[in-house]
């Protein structure tokens, strides 16, 4: 049996499904080495509250089967089923040295933890690692995030459940379009790439897909062409269309938007009317298009992670794990090959620092990959002018 071991797990950054599954697979694993594990609340801010004694260690301790359905169903293990995150989560940004990065040291070491897990996307990740730096705290990162765009991992947990949830949704909106012959724009998240938009508009049948890899910002000569696109699917008895655009990509002055998809929407509307008004006979229907924006926002967040989500989850949970075992700390667990492994945090966290500096993203879209060349051989625009 191996050394016991206190070890700490929290959740940070946005939720997606995924995250109980990681930490039931790091609470099964190491209490099966005879470890102890402690779920961190809201992030670092759960240190914070110990350090103010609104919370007291033993209080944070988990257990296998530690929340299980009381009565006739007792011993029944949902955590894996189960969207969100038990701990809580949060988003606040760098402490810096502040007195809030003092308590969190503070409340660290009143844990007397020998290791600590976070679960994060990249932007969590640079934080957690500046604070595991400055507090000397052994760490492993499992990388989670619907925009799939964590450094050095191919996939991140709740990446596959949102582009299941995606598809779904541009499924559902393919009868209203086809039921009232409407152009249905659908904004999907993803930050700054486009794995989501690309994944889910190819599965969901999507005719457009603009994602900030390929199309950066919106143009006129890339709105006339959805036109033309959307003209030439009338002119084979195809009254609707279905178009994708990523909350990445920008509008026609360069600036990022909320709400892109309403700006894409109404543009299609106008340049639709100014082509019909040209008087060339193959864009004369195009002034009776009805188009319509759908921001599924927070939805794409939700639902029971998919089994290879779950099986995602509980990989990177055991190698975390592992890693702690064999003491090999500072360290991200990726998915690489079709195989869960390790990078070194020291190489991994000053590209995404420069990423971030920069303003672009860590891990885009492969505008020469085999999704987008699914994606064009379909026929499907994907924003080229």
């Amino acid at each position: 049996m191996s050394k016991k071991k206190r070890i700490g797990i929290l959740t940070s950054g946005g939720d997606c499904p995924g995250l109980n599954a990681i930490i039931r697979a790091v609470v099964r694993c190491a209490t099966r080495k005879g470890w102890e594990v402690y779920g961190i609340p809201y992030s670092t801010d759960g240190f914070i509250n110990l350090v103010k004694g609104k919370c007291q260690p033993e209080e944070l301790r988990l257990y296998d089967h530690g929340y299980d359905i009381p009565g006739v169903l007792r011993g029944l293990d949902v955590l894996q089923f189960l969207s969100g995150s038990i701990l809580g989560s949060l988003s606040k940004g760098h402490p810096g040295n502040s007195e809030i990065a003092k308590d969190i040291m503070e409340g660290y070491q009143l844990l007397e933890l020998d290791a600590l897990i976070s679960i994060g996307g990249d932007g969590s990740m640079d934080i957690i690692y500046d604070l595991a730096k400055q507090g000397g705290w052994n760490l492993i990162v499992v990388p989670k995030t619907i925009d799939n765009d964590v450094a050095f991992t191919e996939r991140s947990v709740g990446f596959e459940t949102a582009v299941n949830t995606v598809t779904q949704a541009l499924y559902d909106l393919t009868f209203t379009a086809a039921s009232h012959e409407r152009i249905m724009v659908v904004q999907v998240m993803g930050r700054d790439a486009g794995h989501l938009a690309l994944h889910a508009g190819i599965a969901g049948g999507a005719d457009v897909i603009l994602i900030p890899e390929l199309t950066p910002k919106l143009e006129e000569k890339v709105i006339e062409n959805i036109c033309l696109r959307i003209a030439q699917l009338r002119q084979e008895n195809r009254k609707f269309a279905l178009v994708v655009i990523a909350e990445g990509v920008k509008n026609l002055a360069g600036e990022k938007e909320n709400y892109i998809g309403d700006s894409l929407a109404a543009l299609i509307k106008e340049y639709s009317s100014k082509l019909c008004h040209q008087e060339d006979g193959d864009f004369c229907s195009l002034d009776e298009i009805d188009t319509r924006c759908n921001v599924l926002g927070h939805l794409q967040r939700c639902g029971s992670p998919t089994s290879f989500d779950r099986l995602l989850a509980t990989v990177f949970g055991i190698k975390a794990v592992h890693l702690i075992e064999e003491e090999r700390y500072n360290r991200l667990v990726v998915w690489e090959n079709g195989s869960v492994e390790s990078k070194s945090l020291d190489k991994v966290i000053p590209m995404i620092k420069w990423c971030h500096q920069e303003k672009i993203c860590p891990s885009p879209v492969d505008s020469s990959g085999y999704m987008v060349q699914t994606a064009r051989s379909l026929g499907i625009y994907l924003g080229e002018k």
